[in-house]
């Protein structure tokens, strides 16, 4: 038997959003979560509110308030008790994790004296106007110990493996550096994707991509059929070392972007494009190797270095034509990487500068599990049976 459970707003509440606007966002938000939290315990129990099933498995035992600062202001929360214990809503605590990284990054600013006048006060809107180094400490330590068992956590079986870089700026010894952000995202044999690990550091490329590819194999990751990503500094070498002979997929987007690099006139630009499109688009193999011979043909005189350029660099995008049709859309760019990077370029500005790389590694890692949880409940990007059918 499965018991229904009305999630439906309630009347008052949307009129009260109608007439305060903006104003109203920290009470939607509350009923929001408590809904969410009272369907959550209502799954546990596997009853509804006064359900009698034989599947209950416990009863409900009233609410435990819960006051939490947000940065639409504090809201007070009430979360759902079970008489015989052991339930604790997820919806509270996926929601508030990420909103609790980003108040200690900018807490660990103004407590560290590098924090201008508009960080100073969001600290003080959001933590109280007196923030000490030993509440920051340890509001940092109990976060960490979550996001580091996330980070290492076992991994398994994933055909295939994206990854991506970005930089963020940190503070570092009174200077400011650009710490490379290494990213990885795989897929599963269900063909669902999961955020597989991050890192954080102002080392040596290639040795901080070698680490990080070791990391993930000493976690289990294994069967990989496919590794996609840009053509980063230090990751080709470092891939080689750590998944041998495992098949290459250069970006497409970030190849036809490159592109733009050696066309000689601006004029000659969305020509070039139509032709790397096509090779692209092409039904099979055979037919992109063909069409890229056309194309490094046409412009050998009219532009040698895009030919040169086209010849060495668009053969390693092709590599996408070994798997079935069905999944070479999804497989053949790290676009999916890109709109992770937005989501998190848009929450790091507002810290502007980290004030270390624990701190930018605890935001980033916060934000990365709420989207690998989400998708665990989330559409397939590949529907594996039928995608790995030749």
């Amino acid at each position: 038997m499965t018991h229904k459970t009305n999630c439906t707003l309630p009347q008052e509440l949307m009129e009260k959003i109608n007439a305060e606007g903006m104003e109203g966002l920290a009470g939607l938000i509350q009923v929001i979560v408590n809904r969410a939290m009272q369907f959550e315990r209502e799954r546990y129990l596997q009853a509804g509110r006064y359900e009698r099933t034989e599947e209950r498995i416990g009863h409900a035992n009233g609410y435990k308030p819960k006051r939490v600062k947000t940065r639409v202001g504090e809201i007070d929360f009430e979360i759902p008790q079970v008489r015989e214990g052991g339930f604790y809503p997820a919806a509270l605590e996926k929601g508030m994790r990420s909103e609790r990284a980003l108040t200690i990054s900018l807490a660990e600013m103004y407590v560290q004296g590098v924090s201008t006048r508009k960080v100073k006060n969001i600290v003080e809107s959001l933590c109280g106007a007196e923030v000490s180094s030993s509440q920051v400490s340890r509001a940092a330590a109990e976060m960490d110990a979550i996001l580091q068992a996330w980070r290492e956590r076992p991994l398994g079986k994933m055909p295939f493996l994206f990854v991506d870089a970005r930089y963020e700026k940190v503070r570092d010894n009174s200077q400011i550096r650009d710490a490379a952000v290494l990213l990885a995202v795989g897929v599963t044999e269900s063909g669902k994707r999961q955020v597989l690990g991050v890192s954080v550091s102002m080392s040596e490329q290639e040795m901080h991509w070698r680490t990080f590819l070791q990391d993930l194999k000493k976690r289990g990751l294994d069967g990989v059929q496919l590794i996609t990503s840009d053509d980063h500094a230090g990751l080709q070498a470092a891939r080689r070392d750590v998944f041998g002979s495992t098949p290459w997929q250069r970006c497409q987007f970030h190849i036809q972007q490159n592109a733009q690099s050696y066309v000689p006139r601006i004029s000659m630009r969305s020509e070039v494009a139509a032709d790397i499109r096509a090779i692209f688009n092409a039904p099979d193999r055979k037919t992109a190797e063909f069409l890229l011979s056309q194309a490094v043909s046409k412009y050998v005189k009219t532009a040698p270095k895009l030919s040169a350029w086209m010849e060495e660099n668009i053969p390693e995008s092709l590599t996408v034509f070994s798997f079935p049709i069905q999944c070479r859309r999804s497989l053949r760019t790290t676009n999916g990487l890109e709109r992770i990077n937005r989501e998190i370029r848009r929450r790091t500005r507002v810290v502007g500068i980290f004030p270390n790389e624990a701190s930018c590694l605890r935001l980033i890692s916060a934000l990365l599990m709420e989207t690998s949880e989400d998708w665990e409940v989330g559409r397939k990007l590949l529907r594996m049976n039928e995608s790995m059918e030749t």
